[in-house]
């Protein structure tokens, strides 16, 4: 069994120049509000594109040229605000500064809403990544959370429970802990009776795997999380065999059934339903011509990921001032030209 976290990457990447395939919505993923008329004012000024923006992530993409996109997981953000930016279609004004980090490499995002006056660009942004912020009791494995109150597991929005098996001992410690298991569809949740802070909330799409095995302690559910998380290993011993067995069936099941339709526990609605996705990228047919790369496409490039790995900061007699150290092959005047 695989994890579904193992082939998610929307909520937890930085992509850009994706595949139409990949500007597709994966299972679970639903589109939320769809913005024209929007420029990537960083990385394509005075281009104007269409910002997507689901529950797990904000997608770029110019409307002249569809295969010049950017993906940005809400994972990956580190602060959202807004501010001034000088905008080729727009001039100056307020704009959605977005700052991120993937695979340990720092990007930031500008946008700018075209049409005047539209404040839907920040609100629908901002609101939606506070939802998904808000919301990762549904995608994160949890030690030791606020999960139970008065012995009974407080439940998420769209959470159902399917089953409370008692008498279920966590394999955790050499004695054993006995407690209580609760089997929903997006989660399983265990807890201690005596200590009910002693819990583990395990949501379906961090488990990697879902066997029984045999332990010191005699046959048992063990439950192995996702890399992602550390890759726990979990052991649970319930009695009568039987019992286990048909703890494991239902588990199994509950699993397969998320798999193919992940709840994310993302909730935003606008009050216009936007088209789907599908309906809103248009396939780029291939170009016939050859783009030689030039100087210029390299300094635009670093100018992209300056906010890589910092770099020690150095004097530079032609500004007069302390500087990052610039990348080697690149030169103050190369930058300038490029923001030119």
């Amino acid at each position: 069994m695989a994890s579904v976290l193992d082939a998610l990457w929307e909520d937890r990447d930085v992509r850009f120049d994706i595949t139409p395939q990949q500007m597709k919505t994966r299972p679970g993923e639903a589109l939320i509000d769809c913005l024209d008329s929007i420029e990537d004012t960083k990385g394509n000024n005075g281009d104007r594109g269409r910002l997507l923006v689901t529950n797990l992530r904000v997608i770029w993409h110019s409307l002249a040229l569809p295969r010049v996109n950017l993906s940005v997981g809400y994972n990956c953000i580190i602060n959202i605000t807004t501010r001034t930016a000088n905008s080729k279609l727009r001039g100056q004004t307020e704009a959605l500064y977005i700052l991120t980090k993937s695979n340990n490499t720092r990007f930031e995002f500008i946008f700018t809403n075209v049409v005047p006056g539209s404040p839907r660009l920040f609100t629908s942004v901002i609101a939606v990544h506070r939802a998904y912020e808000t919301s990762k009791m549904y995608r994160d494995l949890k030690l030791r959370g606020a999960l139970i109150q008065n012995k009974q597991l407080r439940l998420l929005p769209q959470e159902q429970v399917y089953d409370k098996i008692n008498g279920v001992w966590n394999l955790s410690s050499d004695q054993g802990n006995l407690g209580t298991f609760f089997i929903t569809n997006v989660r399983i949740v265990w807890h201690a009776n005596m200590n009910e802070i002693f819990n583990v909330s395990i949501p379906y799409l961090q488990i990697r795997s879902i066997r029984i095995r045999d332990s010191k302690f005699g046959l048992a559910l063990v439950i192995e999380s996702s890399q992602q998380t550390g890759g726990y290993v979990l052991g649970f011993k319930i009695d009568p065999t039987d019992k286990l067995q048909d703890a494991v069936k239902e588990i199994n099941s509950l699993h397969k059934v998320y798999s193919a339709n992940p709840i994310f526990g993302v909730e935003y609605e606008m009050e216009e339903k936007p088209q789907p996705l599908e309906e809103l990228t248009v396939e780029q047919p291939p170009d016939d011509v050859e783009i030689e790369p030039d100087e210029h496409t390299d300094a635009f490039t670093v100018s992209f990921t300056s906010y890589q790995h910092d770099r020690e900061p150095v004097f530079s007699e032609e500004l007069g001032l302390a500087i990052e150290k610039l990348k080697d092959g690149f030169t103050l005047q190369g930058l300038w030209e490029v923001m030119g």
